[in-house]
């Protein structure tokens, strides 16, 4: 599930901005873009559905800068219920036995919006949550949103899927290159960034009472 898809064309200001610097026309339907992203990463993934909230990114809902990206939810930013009850059909629906969600490393807000959805929307002991990249490879001291739970992240070996999860990666084009210079660049800091969180051997760090649930899967 992609939360923030919602398309607004033609862009304006920031937002457009922001489709600017990946390389995209103006007059490109930049979310219909990373709609097909994630079609192509889940087809890699062999995910059997991908859905879409269809929601609007924050540049869209009066964040103006890219320090606003990064700061604080504004009080006007009215987002929250309606993803909260998005995600509650959602358990409702699929009633999932594992959910992973970001931990909301770099503060992005839609990424702190997702996390507290997530966190007040199902039961505790489902939910694992992941180091959200490309922030955790920036700042590794990053620590997690203070909604999530006070304890010691486990690592989970990656070595048979890191192939695949960079594969699917770099399924994203519209993003490789300017959050990391190319789609070889991409598979190096991953490869690098994987090593560095089994401390050598390619691992993902996570933390949440669902991790028991998590290492089963792996």
């Amino acid at each position: 599930m992609t939360v923030f898809t919602g398309s607004v064309v033609p862009a304006a200001g920031f937002a457009l901005a922001c489709q600017l610097d990946k390389g995209l026309a103006p007059d490109v339907d930049y979310m219909a873009v990373r709609r097909e992203e994630d079609r192509a990463a889940a087809a890699i993934l062999s995910f059997t559905e991908t859905r879409w909230m269809g929601l609007l990114e924050a540049p869209h809902r009066g964040y103006h800068s890219a320090k606003a990206l990064f700061g604080h939810v504004l009080s006007e930013d009215s987002v929250a219920l309606v993803l909260t009850s998005q995600m509650r059909a959602l358990r409702a629906e699929f009633e999932p036995t594992l959910v992973l969600a970001p931990q909301g490393l770099g503060n992005h807000v839609d990424h702190q919006h997702v996390t507290a959805a997530v966190v007040e929307s199902f039961p505790a002991n489902r939910l694992a949550f992941y180091r959200d990249t490309p922030y955790a490879i920036r700042e590794a001291e990053a620590v997690p949103l203070p909604v999530l739970p006070e304890q010691e992240e486990e690592s989970i070996d990656i070595t048979a899927a890191l192939d695949r999860k960079i594969l699917a990666a770099q399924a994203y084009a519209s993003q490789i290159g300017f959050q990391f210079g190319g789609a070889e660049q991409l598979a190096r800091a991953l490869r690098s960034f994987a090593r560095r969180e089994g401390g050598g051997t390619p691992a993902e760090r996570y933390l949440g009472e669902g991790l028991e649930m998590l290492a089963d899967a792996a």
